[in-house]
């Protein structure tokens, strides 16, 4: 959680900035444990057997759908407000359409990343990392929606990526120079821990 936005704009319990959810949890620290064990569950079943392999936008949006669906109405449906996260804008909403069509397309013209020596991998790897997390096409989970994908993504170019050597803070901050197109700390975080 923790996006800036207008409450009234999107679908949260009046006066607050919790979303309405399936389980009618009003209670912000209640509805963050119950999404963080269910959405981990459901990223587990995904990654064991995933039920997309197509690596376009439909694929991205059905990860979402899969993991939020238990909480959410709106799992898998792109949003229509704009966001922002410490100090990061993400793509205006009127335009994630266009935005994730060029993105998923660049994926494909690279032929999804498969056979590149591990250098440039991991440099393509970077820019497809960026573009998805500029997208943010949800209203919540973009992170956890875009590290499954990435996974099946690494996995299918014949590489491994663990997440859990992943430093969560320090990926955060690179995360956030990223968005202000200094890449260097993401290439550490993320290249050290791609086999």
């Amino acid at each position: 959680m923790g996006y800036s936005i207008d409450p009234m704009a999107d679908n949260c319990y009046p006066g607050t900035a919790i979303l309405i959810n399936k389980f009618d949890i009003r209670d912000e620290a209640k509805l963050n444990e119950v999404e963080t064990v269910l959405v981990s569950a459901r990223s587990a079943e995904w990654i064991t057997a995933p039920a997309a392999n197509t690596f376009d936008f439909a694929h991205y949006k059905a990860i979402h759908q899969f993991l939020f669906s238990d909480l959410y109405d709106w799992a898998g449906q792109i949003r229509t407000v704009n966001i922002s996260k410490k100090g990061t804008i993400f793509c205006p909403a009127e335009n994630i359409e266009r935005q994730a069509s060029l993105t998923f397309r660049w994926l494909k013209e690279q032929n999804y990343l498969k056979g590149l020596p591990r250098n440039e991998f991991i440099e393509e790897f970077i820019d497809f990392y960026c573009s998805t997390n500029y997208l943010h096409p949800f209203r919540e989970g973009n992170g956890r929606t875009q590290r499954v994908f990435l996974t099946q993504l690494v996995r299918n170019a014949e590489y491994d990526l663990n997440w859990s050597e992943v430093d969560g803070e320090l990926l955060m901050i690179a995360t956030i120079q990223s968005a202000q197109g200094v890449t260097d700390l993401l290439r550490q975080v993320l290249g050290k821990s791609i086999k």
